[in-house]
């Protein structure tokens, strides 16, 4: 709390009195404010109703004020159709649009307010939100925006948002794969899939949507099997790379579903105390999860619940079509990607033990080649008994996108031209440089992954093809590398701690011999 406090601009006689973009009231490094930060109004407000244990900000009327002026800086500081940006001018982002009017909406809603200009923006709001969506597949950004349309509808009474929130509330349901998880761009993203569950759950709590309950039960059951047992959570195996954990959708349903109350507790009791969350605690992101925890509070149930334990013999799920194994042993809990070039991860109950985010080199001319983008047209195979995975895929160099003054003057040029008109333009140009763009270079690779009871043995082949005339100055297996444009990977998590292998010894006889196998064995005990 003290940390979203800070953030604001806390002075009545500011211009930017109630912003809580630091950056641009107080460093004033940036010329707008994003539009995301308005979110941290919900906390402040949950934190001076709620009677949260040791809490000294119960009935605080200062927290109160700052709640209500963040949202009126927003109402401020937004377009006039209500949008706002959230990383460039003209980007009228939807994410941060709907993150944070959620925010404002529920914190209206939690202090009975509903003062004739704070509807009006809301409204302005979701007649946007109406008629518009925004580029790529991201279903936690589809649920949110059923939420937020909801409880414009609440405060409101306007039918009309209540049909749109059921549209996008389809639509997001409707990115849902047989395997219970939800699309975000490339595949399954375990972190961004408890988002989805907690803003769909939060839905269930205000409209009693019966039509959520067995989609929710199927996305549960796919979550559960990415909660460690140490109590963290995700990681880069998922298609965007984050470690996100929302407990509230748990919380909400765990009456009706076990798994929900038994992923719920196995982070309250371990993750928490025993610092094995994941930390995204960087001036923007700040108070993401931080409302969601109070409400996970609020809504715990509090009856004793089991928490997730290694089973005392193998368990092997294979998630075809997320390309997703995860085996469970009695000594540790292992999750692979093959649509990821076999990026693992491997925790015991005292923490992680193995995390290879795959192979990544430098050539001569200075690419950076890696293994670990998504690539559907790898091969893959998966032994009967689901305890070995081999994947056969090439490498893919690595976006180096890095901004400069001449950079940034062309593109805010170009915002002030096309995408000041067409910012949905610009995101999905964006998108393809930044995130789902494909750069394959001539060089091969083999992994083959064996799961023993207490152990697991990596081989990883290169080849690098006749025509490919660059060799290799340096090779390794990361423990935390990424390269697609998330905001919410590279974050802390105790895995990132491990150390990286290298191969340098290695490198001389690929060049040589244009092909190098290496064989690895990780105990997991």
């Amino acid at each position: 709390m003290p940390r979203l406090i800070l953030m604001a601009d806390k002075n009545p006689f500011s211009k930017t009195y109630g912003s809580f973009d630091r950056s641009f009231w107080h460093y004033r490094t940036m010329d707008f404010p994003c539009g995301m930060n308005q979110e941290f109004v919900l906390p402040l407000a949950l934190a001076s109703k709620l009677d949260l244990p040791n809490s000294p900000y119960r009935g605080s009327e200062r927290l109160r004020e700052l709640a209500l002026a963040g949202i009126d800086f927003a109402r401020k500081s937004s377009y006039r159709n209500g949008t706002c940006d959230d990383y460039f001018p003209f980007e009228r982002a939807l994410g941060a649009l709907v993150f944070s009017l959620y925010a404002m909406t529920e914190s209206c809603i939690e202090l009975d307010v509903r003062e004739p200009r704070f509807l009006e923006f809301f409204t302005r709001r979701g007649d946007w939100l109406c008629r518009n969506n925004e580029t790529g597949q991201l279903a936690n950004h589809q649920a949110f925006a059923a939420l937020a349309l909801y409880n414009v509808y609440i405060l409101t009474g306007e039918r009309r948002f209540r049909d749109a929130s059921n549209t996008f509330r389809d639509l997001t349901l409707s990115w849902q794969k047989d395997e219970g998880w939800f699309q975000e761009y490339e595949g399954a993203d375990p972190g961004y899939h408890s988002c989805t569950i907690s803003f769909l759950g939060k839905l269930w709590q205000k409209s009693s949507d019966e039509s959520l309950l067995e989609p929710m039960g199927r996305a549960i059951d796919f979550a559960w099997h990415f909660m460690h047992p140490d109590g963290s959570y995700a990681g880069e195996y998922g298609s965007r790379n984050t470690f996100h954990f929302y407990p509230h959708g748990f919380e909400v349903f765990a009456w009706r579903y076990p798994k929900a109350g038994e992923i719920a507790e196995t982070y309250l009791q371990r993750a928490m105390p025993e610092r094995r969350r994941y930390f995204n605690d960087d001036d923007r992101m700040a108070a993401h999860y931080v409302y969601d925890w109070m409400q996970a509070w609020r809504d715990c149930s509090g009856e004793s619940r089991a928490i997730i334990e290694l089973p005392q013999t193998t368990e092997t799920t294979w998630y075809k079509n997320a390309g997703l194994l995860v085996v469970r042993t009695p000594n540790y809990h292992a999750v692979t990607s093959a649509t990821k070039g076999a990026v693992y991860k491997a925790f015991t109950a005292e923490g992680p033990v193995a995390s290879d985010t795959g192979l990544i080199g430098e050539l001569t001319d200075e690419t950076i080649a890696v293994t670990h983008i998504v690539d559907r047209n790898a091969t893959i195979s998966v032994s009967e008994d689901r305890r070995e995975l081999t994947v056969t895929g090439t490498f893919q160099k690595r976006p180096a996108n890095l901004p400069s003054p001449l950079k940034q003057l062309i593109f805010r040029v170009l915002l002030l031209t096309i995408g000041r008109f067409n910012a949905n333009l610009v995101r999905s140009l964006l998108q393809k440089i930044l995130i789902t763009g494909k750069r394959p270079i001539p060089i091969r690779f083999r992994r083959r992954l064996q799961f023993e009871d207490d152990a697991l043995t990596v081989t990883d082949e290169v080849l690098i093809s006749p025509e490919e005339k660059r060799r290799f100055r340096r090779l390794a297996a990361g423990s935390d590398a990424t390269s697609i444009y998330v905001a919410n990977s590279s974050v802390f998590q105790e895995s990132v701690l491990l150390p990286w292998t290298w191969f340098d010894k290695d490198v001389e006889r690929l060049n040589k011999r244009r092909r190098l196998r290496m064989t690895r064995k990780i105990e997991a005990k």
